[in-house]
């Protein structure tokens, strides 16, 4: 094993939530009279914090959301991920076949990662090590989280690895100086790579990368 810890964003890396929770953001957008498909939520807010998706939302309709709008957002998301969230493929294996210490470090609210990971049954991997951006009070792409990860761990930073699926979670973790392996299943590898991540596209694969032989998966 080349590291000591392994660090997981949660959308996208985890659990299939950016599909979803993008698909709800675009219909209840749509909606309110301001059409966007997934395709376009995902590409433009794929692990950004929901605040600043709507910000950019009201900017582009040059008009204000309703006061309420985030939470209405999070209500009927946690609707949908309790009939559809899937864990993402493979990485119950992987979670499984890793012998470091794992964490979680996502920009989402801790709420919201303590409902997806109870719903696909992947919280007994990260007992007590689930950090949110909102607790920290700064959000990727600077590196606090991260960081902040790492030292509740008891882990110096370069003996971490990150796994993340967005550019701005790549970020994050290349200006922390932690090593970032970018699974780029959903997301683009090239852009993922330019930023400073080496890209995978299936957990089943991720042992192997993090240095465990083969015969331990």
């Amino acid at each position: 094993m080349k590291y000591k810890a392994v660090i997981f964003d949660c959308d996208g890396v985890l659990v299939d939530s950016e599909t979803l929770g993008n698909r709800v953001l675009a219909e209840m957008i749509t909606e309110i009279g301001f059409p966007l498909s997934p395709e376009q939520a995902v590409q433009q807010f794929k692990g950004g914090k929901l605040a600043d998706c709507l910000a950019v939302v009201e900017d582009q309709m040059d008009a204000k959301l309703p006061a309420d709008f985030a939470n209405q957002v999070r209500a009927q998301m946690a609707k949908v991920f309790e009939k559809e969230l899937q864990a993402i493929q493979g990485v119950r294996e992987a979670l499984e076949a890793i012998p470091a210490t794992k964490c979680v470090a996502s920009n989402g609210p801790e709420e919201k990662m303590a409902l997806t990971l109870k719903i696909t049954d992947l919280s007994r991997y990260f007992e007590g090590r689930i950090y949110s951006a909102y607790t920290v009070g700064v959000w990727k792409p600077e590196p606090d989280l991260y960081l902040f990860a790492a030292d509740q761990m008891g882990v110096h930073p370069s003996e971490c690895v990150v796994i993340e699926d967005s550019k701005l979670g790549v970020q994050a973790a290349v200006a922390a100086g932690i090593p970032v392996l970018g699974y780029a299943d959903h997301s683009s590898p090239v852009e993922l790579e330019s930023f400073g991540a080496k890209t995978f596209r299936s957990m089943y694969e991720l042992p192997a990368l993090l240095g465990l032989q083969s015969s331990h998966f």
